[in-house]
C-alpha cells in the first residue's frame, strides 16, 4: 500500500461465510492500538482483495493475555466485526518421549505373526 509493505500473520477464508479472515497473533499483552492494525488490514483486504460476491472481511486478534475491561472499552466503537481472543501456550512432549509412542503405536498396528 502506497510505498509501505504490510503483512498478516494469518488470512484464511470462510467459506461457509463467504469472506477473509484477518488474523493477528500478538506474544504479549492486548494493547488498544492493536485493534487500529487490524481495522487498517480489514479495509485494505475490502477494498482491495475482497470479491463483489463475498462479505465484509472479519478480525480476529490473538493475544498471550487480555485485560477483559480494556477489550470491551477498545472494542465499543469498533463498527468491523473483530473478535479479541486469549491463546495458551502449550510445550509438546520431548523428541524421545513423541519418538517412543510413535514406536509404540507402530508396534501395535502391526499385524500378528502366524
Amino acid at each position: 500500500m502506497g510505498d509501505q509493505d504490510f503483512s498478516l500473520d494469518l488470512l484464511p477464508y470462510h467459506r461457509r461465510l463467504q469472506c477473509l479472515v484477518a488474523v493477528e497473533l500478538k506474544v504479549r499483552a492486548f494493547k488498544p492500538e492493536d485493534l487500529g492494525k487490524l481495522n487498517f488490514y480489514l479495509e485494505a483486504l475490502d477494498r482491495g482483495v475482497r470479491l463483489p460476491h463475498e462479505r465484509p472481511s472479519i478480525g480476529v486478534l490473538l493475544c498471550a493475555t487480555k485485560n477483559r475491561e480494556v477489550v470491551q472499552y477498545a472494542l465499543s466503537r469498533n463498527l468491523s466485526p473483530t473478535l479479541v481472543a486469549e491463546y495458551q501456550a502449550v510445550l509438546l512432549p520431548a523428541k524421545e518421549v513423541l519418538q517412543q509412542k510413535l514406536h509404540e503405536l507402530y508396534a501395535q498396528l502391526q499385524p500378528p505373526d502366524g
